[in-house]
C-alpha cells in the first residue's frame, strides 16, 4: 500500500532549513561533481550536504556508457539518500528529443521526420524505448517534447518540432507524453513539454528573440499542443521559453506560468526553468535590477525549479526571502511540487537501479528495427519525373555532396555526437571532455551506415563512384571538379544535399543555427549546378533540419526526396526508397516556401492572407508555397470516391461523420495519408481558408479499396473569441 504522498511532504517540509529548501529548488551539472572525469567525494559533499532537486545529465554531458552512467547515479543516490539530513533522493535528467541523448542510446530521426510519418502511434511506441533507456540509467525525468509551433523555418530548432499545424502537433505530443511517461510513473520518466510558451515565432526567427502575437492566435495556434498534453496525457512537467512575449519576460510572468499554465489550463506538474533562464533574465532581458531579484521575480512566476545548475536560486534567491522580496510561502510551494514528483516517481521507495541489467535496453534489435521503420515512413518524395524508383541492376550510379558518406549528418542537433561537438568547443570545466582526444572517443557507439554504403548495399551489381564535391558549409569549391567528372561518366547521379545540425558554429541547423536566406548551405547550389551540367538525370536527397527555398531544385532536379534527419537507420532507409523497397508516403509537416521573402508562411493562413490585394503576388515572385503543408508523392496513385457528410448517429456528442472510399489504382502496394480539412466560411472572426481536423496513414495493396470514416466532433469546430 502506497504511502499518502501529502502528509509525508509536510513532514519533510516541517523539518527543512531555508538552506534545505532552497537546494530542491537546484540543480547541478553531472561534471561539477566531478574531477577530471570521475566523481569527487569532496565535491558532492560540497555541493550536495543540503540536498539537491536534480542533477544535470549524469549520462549526456559525460563520457560514461550506459552501465557506468547508472553505477554514477546510484552512487550519487547513495550520499543523498544515506549522508544528508533528510535522506531525499535527487531527480536525474536527460535529453531525449530523438532518443536517449547518451552514449550508446539509440538515435531516432529528428521530430520534423517523425511528424512526416502523420503515424502518431510511432512517437508512443519510440518513448516507450527511450523511457525504459532512461530508466535503466537512473534519469527520471526527459527534457522533451517540444511542442512549439513551427512556421518560421529561418528558426534554427524547427528540427525539433512536429511542424506548423497545431493539430499534429497535439496529436504527436499526447503519442510521445504517453510513451515517456507510462500509466505510472513509478515506471516512468516525466515529460517536459517545452516551450511554454512561443518561443518558435521569435523575431527575425532568431533564437531567443521577442515574440509578438495577439492572443486569438497565441490561443487557436500555439496553446493548442500543450492544452492538449497536459488534459488528454497528462503532462508531468513544463518548461518555460526564453522569450519576452508582447514584451513580458515569459520567465518573469505570473500571468503566463501560473494564471495561464496553471489557473486556465489545468497544469499541476513541475515547471523547470530552461537552461539559465532565470538568470536571463537579469544578463539577458535585463528586466531585474540583480540575481537576487531575477531569482524572486522567476519564482513568483512559478518557476518550481531552476536548470541546469544552481545560478539564483542559492544565495541570490535566499537574499531575496530574507529581504521580504519573495515570500516563504512560494518557496514551499515549489518545493512541495518537487517533491510531490519524486514520490510519483517512486524515488522514496527505490532510488537504485540494476547496474547489471542495464545492457539489456540498449541497442536491441527491436529499437534498430523501430528507428528504421520510421526513418522510412518519414521519407518525402517532393518531386519525381518517373525515374524513381532506380532500377537494381548494373547502371553506374555517382554519389555526390556533403551527406553522402557521413555518418554524423543523419543525427540531429539533440543527438549524442552533436552534444559532444559542443562539449569539446566548450571545454566545460571538470569534464572529461577537457582535453580529450576526439579520436579517443566514438560518440556512437551504435552502428551507423552512411547513404553511400547503404547504396552500396542495396545496389551490389551497380557500380558506385562517389566525390565528396563540398563541405556543408564553406566557400570551398575546390571539390567540385571531381565531382563533375565522375558525374559525367554515370547513368544517374544521386546528389545527397543539406545541412550538418547541431549547436556549433560549423553547423548549419539547430539551436541557435538560424538561417536568413534558407538556402542549400555553403556552396552546395553550386555543386548541384555543376553536376547538372554533365546532362545527366539527378535525383537529389535532402538530409537537412527545416524546409528549404529550393525553386531550382524543383524545377531542374529528376527527383528529390526529403530525407530530414533520419537517424541511425537513415542510410538504409534513404537506399530503400531510393531502389523501391519502400513505396515513400510521408507528407510535409511544413510548407516550403519559394523564397525567404514569403516566410512566415503557412498552409492555414486566414482569407485575407497568403496573397497580395489586388495583384496576388510579389512583384518578382509567386505568393504561392514551393510544396505545400501535406504534399508527398507514392510510386503508386490513390482514387477518392463516394464522398458522404452526415450527422454521426450514437455520437456522445454532436458530430458528423465525412466518409468516402480510397483505392489504390496504381501498380504497387502503398501508404496513402488521408487528411480532413475544414473551413468556416463565415465567422465572427476570420477563420483559416482550411484547417487540419484529422488524419490517418493507410497501407493499401494495388486495386485494393477501402472504406474510411472521420467523426469530427462539432466542439473541433470551435475557436476563441
Amino acid at each position: 500500500m502506497k504511502t499518502p504522498v501529502k502528509p509525508e511532504i509536510d513532514r519533510l517540509l516541517n523539518q527543512m532549513t531555508l538552506e534545505e529548501k532552497l537546494a530542491q529548488l537546484g540543480s547541478y551539472w553531472v561534471y561539477s561533481l566531478q574531477t577530471r572525469g570521475e566523481l569527487d567525494a569532496h565535491k558532492i559533499e560540497d555541493k550536495l550536504k543540503h540536498g539537491i532537486g536534480q542533477v544535470t545529465r549524469v549520462a549526456g554531458a559525460s563520457t560514461r556508457q550506459p552501465r557506468l552512467a547508472a553505477a554514477a547515479a546510484n552512487q550519487l543516490q547513495k550520499y543523498l539518500v544515506e549522508h544528508t539530513r533528510l535522506g531525499i533522493p535527487a531527480i536525474l535528467h536527460e535529453e531525449c528529443c530523438s532518443g536517449s541523448m547518451i552514449l550508446g542510446g539509440t538515435m531516432y530521426p529528428q521530430m520534423l521526420g517523425l511528424a512526416s510519418t502523420f503515424q502518431t502511434e510511432l512517437a508512443e511506441r519510440m518513448t516507450v524505448e527511450i523511457r525504459r533507456q532512461l530508466r535503466a540509467i537512473g534519469a527520471h525525468q526527459g527534457l522533451a517534447p517540444v511542442l512549439d509551433v513551427a512556421r518560421d523555418a529561418r528558426w534554427g530548432r524547427v528540427e525539433e518540432t512536429f511542424g506548423e499545424d497545431p493539430l499534429l502537433a497535439s496529436q504527436f505530443g499526447i503519442s510521445y507524453v504517453r510513451g515517456l511517461q507510462g500509466d505510472d510513473l513509478r515506471q516512468g520518466v516525466m515529460a517536459t513539454g517545452k516551450h511554454f510558451v512561443g518561443h518558435s515565432f521569435s523575431q527575425g526567427g532568431l533564437n531567443c528573440g521577442p515574440v509578438h502575437m495577439g492572443p486569438r492566435e497565441l490561443w487557436d495556434i500555439y496553446l493548442m499542443p500543450f492544452q492538449a498534453a497536459i488534459q488528454e496525457a497528462g503532462l508531468a512537467s513544463i518548461m518555460n521559453a526564453y522569450p519576452e512575449l508582447d514584451g513580458e519576460v515569459v520567465a518573469a510572468s505570473r500571468r503566463i506560468l501560473t494564471g495561464l499554465l496553471r489557473d486556465t489550463l489545468g497544469f499541476d506538474g513541475l515547471v523547470v526553468s530552461d537552461y539559465e533562464a532565470v538568470d536571463m533574465i537579469y544578463s539577458y532581458h535585463h528586466a531585474a535590477a540583480n540575481r537576487a531579484e531575477a531569482a524572486a521575480m522567476a519564482l513568483k512566476a512559478g518557476i518550481d525549479v531552476e536548470l541546469p545548475v544552481i545560478q539564483c536560486y542559492g544565495s541570490d534567491l535566499k537574499t531575496a526571502v530574507e529581504s521580504g522580496l519573495v515570500g516563504m510561502d512560494l518557496v514551499d510551494e515549489s518545493v512541495s511540487r518537487h517533491l510531490r514528483k519524486k514520490f510519483e516517481l517512486g524515488l522514496f521507495e527505490n532510488p537504485y537501479v540494476d547496474e547489471g541489467r542495464v545492457a539489456e535496453v540498449f541497442e536491441t534489435p527491436a529499437q534498430r528495427r523501430l528507428a528504421g521503420e520510421i526513418a522510412r515512413q518519414s521519407m518525402v518524395l517532393l518531386s519525381n519525373s518517373g525515374i524513381l524508383p532506380l532500377a537494381n541492376d548494373g547502371a553506374t550510379l555517382a554519389v555526390i555532396g556533403p551527406n553522402a558518406d557521413q555518418r554524423r549528418n543523419l543525427l540531429g542537433d539533440y543527438s549524442y555526437a552533436a552534444l559532444t561537438d559542443l562539449m569539446l568547443h566548450t571545454q566545460p570545466a571538470d569534464s572529461a571532455f577537457v582535453g580529450l582526444d576526439p579520436a579517443t572517443l566514438d560518440p556512437y557507439q551504435v552502428q551507423i551506415t552512411t547513404v553511400l554504403e547503404s547504396i552500396r548495399a542495396a545496389a551490389p551489381q551497380a557500380r558506385v563512384l562517389y566525390a565528396q564535391g563540398c563541405a556543408n558549409s564553406g566557400d570551398d569549391v575546390s571539390g567540385i571538379p571531381e565531382a563533375v567528372q565522375i558525374a559525367g561518366q554515370a547513368d544517374v547521379v544521386i546528389l545527397v544535399l543539406g545541412d550538418k545540425t547541431g549547436l556549433t558554429p560549423e553547423c548549419t541547423s539547430g539551436e541557435t543555427r538560424d538561417s536568413a536566406d534558407l538556402l542549400l548551405p555553403g556552396v552546395q547550389a553550386q555543386l548541384f549546378e555543376a553536376v547538372l551540367a554533365a546532362g545527366k538525370p539527378v535525383v537529389v536527397v535532402l538530409v537537412n533540419g527545416r524546409p528549404l527555398a529550393i525553386p531550382a531544385l524543383a524545377e531542374k532536379a529528376d527527383a528529390i526526396l526529403e530525407a530530414w534527419i533520419p537517424g541511425e537507420e537513415g542510410g538504409p532507409a534513404i537506399a530503400d526508397v531510393l531502389f523501391g523497397a519502400t513505396n515513400p508516403g510521408g507528407k510535409l509537416p511544413m510548407t516550403f516556401p519559394r523564397s525567404v521573402g514569403q516566410l512566415p508562411i503557412f498552409y492555414n493562413n486566414k482569407p485575407s492572407g497568403g496573397h497580395s490585394h489586388w495583384y496576388v503576388d510579389y512583384v518578382a515572385e509567386s505568393a504561392c508555397p514551393l510544396f505545400p503543408f501535406g504534399h508527398g508523392l507514392s510510386y503508386t496513385s490513390f482514387e477518392y470516391s463516394d464522398l458522404s457528410v452526415t450527422v454521426a448517429q450514437g455520437a456522445p456528442e454532436p458530430a458528423v461523420a465525412v466518409g468516402f472510399t480510397l483505392k489504390n489504382s496504381g501498380p504497387r502496394a502503398g501508404d496513402e495519408v488521408v487528411q480532413l480539412y475544414v473551413c468556416d466560411q463565415v465567422a465572427s472572426s476570420p477563420r483559416p481558408v482550411k484547417e487540419l481536423k484529422g488524419f490517418a496513414r493507410l497501407s493499401l495493396q494495388p486495386g485494393e479499396a477501402c472504406t474510411v470514416t472521420f467523426k469530427l466532433p462539432l466542439a473541433m469546430l470551435a475557436y476563441y473569441d
